[in-house]
């Protein structure tokens, strides 16, 4: 008969070896990005990994090293395998990634969009910009700069949600000037080496095609762009870009790129990771339905993370904050 001394260590002994195998588990998130290789979604990553680091939490970022919706449903599909706590996504192209965003979130993984969203999905809600209106801030900037006509090059990825949105908020602006017309949408396919060659070629026209300006919808073609500029010498083309890349921001010191709209990626992946966290741990009684149209849904649509027009005056500012983070 074991006496009172030996019971109490084999009680001791049971919850010791209990406590190792139900050793607390991380909570993984997956951050899933239109292209890896950017500066713009290697600064989303921080802000990602940032949260992730606060909450005791792991993050995963994944995605294509250039812009391939495919491959990006791919980096999709093989996250919902592991049946992480949520998923962010900007989506690249919505009739590739919707199916599979709608599955994720059927089987109870909580998906939140970034960047460019997808409507239509059953993704939780979207954060990032508000496009449209990023889209006339540039317009503005534009109409600024050239008065009352011109010839305008738009450089973009045609059917991205985000920059579709863009597009339009550019256009609105420029119809209130009809001398300055937008003499061609150009897609790039996300390629820095494309966005050189066409800017060369666009930059060769003369006489009545002669380019007044240059608009970059994305954050891949605005330093090409400047650099083509310098290679033929011109002083006399206006080119907006977009995002805060460093040689996008060395081109506006320079004065070669005379403004860039400034989205808050860092903000986008930090506030993303802090908010599936929250969905996770405090779902709601059913994940697999259109908040949109829920009176008493308990996320909103959309959170807009804001917009700044960085030019000369206040370039130095945003290098600075760059370096900082480095």
């Amino acid at each position: 008969m074991k006496t009172m001394k030996q019971i109490v260590l084999t009680v001791l002994a049971l919850a010791s070896i209990s406590g190792c195998n139900t050793e607390h588990k991380k909570d993984v998130y997956y951050m899933i990005a239109t292209n890896v290789e950017l500066p713009y979604w290697q600064t989303v990553a921080n802000g990602f990994n940032k949260a992730a680091a606060q909450y005791g939490a792991a993050a995963r970022v994944v995605g294509p090293k250039s812009y391939d919706p495919l491959g990006e449903l791919d980096a999709l599909q093989q996250a919902v395998r592991i049946r992480p706590a949520g998923i962010l996504i900007s989506v690249s192209d919505v009739s590739v990634l919707q199916r599979e965003i709608d599955l994720a979130v059927q089987e109870g993984i909580p998906v939140i969009t970034i960047d460019s969203d997808a409507v239509i999905s059953r993704r939780l809600f979207f954060i990032g910009t508000n496009n449209v209106e990023a889209g006339r801030l540039g317009g503005s900037r534009l109409v600024e700069k050239l008065g009352t006509k011109g010839n305008v090059i738009v450089f973009t990825i045609p059917g991205q949600p985000n920059t579709e949105e863009r597009l339009r908020g550019l256009k609105e602006v420029l119809s209130t000037q009809p001398g300055i017309k937008v003499a061609d949408i150009v897609d790039i396919k996300g390629n820095a080496n494309t966005a050189f060659d066409k800017a060369q070629q666009y930059l060769g026209r003369t006489g009545s095609e002669k380019v007044s300006a240059i608009v970059c919808l994305e954050a891949t073609s605005g330093r090409p762009v400047s650099d083509a500029i310098k290679r033929a010498n011109l002083h006399n083309v206006e080119v907006i870009a977009w995002d805060a890349d460093p040689g996008t921001l060395d081109a506006i010191r320079d004065g070669t790129i005379d403004a860039t709209i400034a989205q808050k990626p860092y903000t986008m992946g930090y506030f993303g990771l802090k908010l599936l966290y929250e969905v996770f741990h405090a779902p709601p009684p059913q994940l697999y339905k259109d908040f949109r149209s829920d009176f008493y849904s308990p996320y909103p649509v959309f959170i807009d993370t804001g917009t700044t027009l960085v030019d000369r005056s206040n370039v130095d500012l945003y290098l600075s904050a760059t370096a900082a983070n480095k």
